[in-house]
């Protein structure tokens, strides 16, 4: 389905604007026959938004989170628009990614750095380490543009030394908006449907553990950052009720 999951948080502020330009025709084969094809929707209060509203809304946030179906290209290419325009509305402050993890940081630094300086690296997937589960296909044009910027590109994520040692020992979650038995329940259930119901009933309170310590790096990543910072993440990672808006209120 080809439709971006956006949480904002601000309060809304007047601003000079540019005119917005036309997001992306669609090219994927999901979602054709849906009803709200290529439809801004404010999900709030069910009212159409034209690019022009969303684009000034947004623009007007400290930090936005912007939720994706992996391999579906329609959203990446809506990603890159968004961006551009957000830019053109006001200078960005950081881009974060769950697709980078802390220890290739220093090769992204490096990477923009010569980017900046006229010499871009030949190969930006290996120079990055980018890993090969992240489709490049589908991630290389935004993460190319994403180094030619002035405002750093910053990894999000967890690095996997790190989930290992949490799925070991698990730490404990502070907070009362994540902490709450039906959050935990969803997720739990969630869990074991993307698993096809086959993981050890032993294993359900480690694999809950990582998932939602992932959001709360998210989270404190996304509150470090420079603002106006847009996080980019999996759809179910920036659900409101589920996710790392639920780990912004426990910090």
């Amino acid at each position: 389905m080809r439709f971006l999951l956006l949480c904002a948080f601000s309060l809304l502020a007047g601003c000079q604007t540019h005119s917005v330009t036309p997001p992306p025709a669609p090219i994927a084969p999901q979602g054709r026959d849906h009803a709200d094809l290529g439809v801004i929707r404010e999900l709030a209060s069910g009212r159409t938004l034209t690019p022009q509203e969303l684009v000034e809304r947004l623009a007007a946030a400290p930090r936005v989170l912007v939720g994706e179906q992996h391999d579906n290209p329609d959203h990446h290419a809506l990603q890159l628009w968004l961006l551009r325009e957000l830019a053109a509305q006001r200078p960005q402050g950081s881009l974060l990614m769950e697709m980078l993890n802390p220890d290739q940081q220093a090769r992204v630094d490096a990477a923009q750095t010569q980017t900046r300086a006229g010499q871009p690296p030949a190969d930006a997937f290996k120079a990055l380490a980018w890993q090969a589960n992240w489709d490049w296909s589908v991630y290389g044009a935004l993460i190319t543009y994403a180094l030619r910027q002035p405002y750093p590109l910053l990894a999000a994520n967890l690095d996997r030394a790190q989930i290992m040692q949490i799925y070991k020992q698990r730490p404990l979650l502070t907070g009362e908006a994540s902490t709450t038995q039906q959050v935990q329940a969803t997720l739990l259930d969630d869990i074991r449907e993307s698993h096809c119901g086959l993981l050890p009933e032993a294993q359900m309170p480690a694999m809950l553990a990582v998932q939602q310590q992932r959001d709360r790096r998210m989270a404190e990543r996304l509150m470090a950052a420079p603002t106006p910072a847009l996080l980019l993440a999996g759809a179910f990672h920036v659900r409101k009720d589920l996710g790392v808006p639920l780990h912004l209120k426990d910090l």
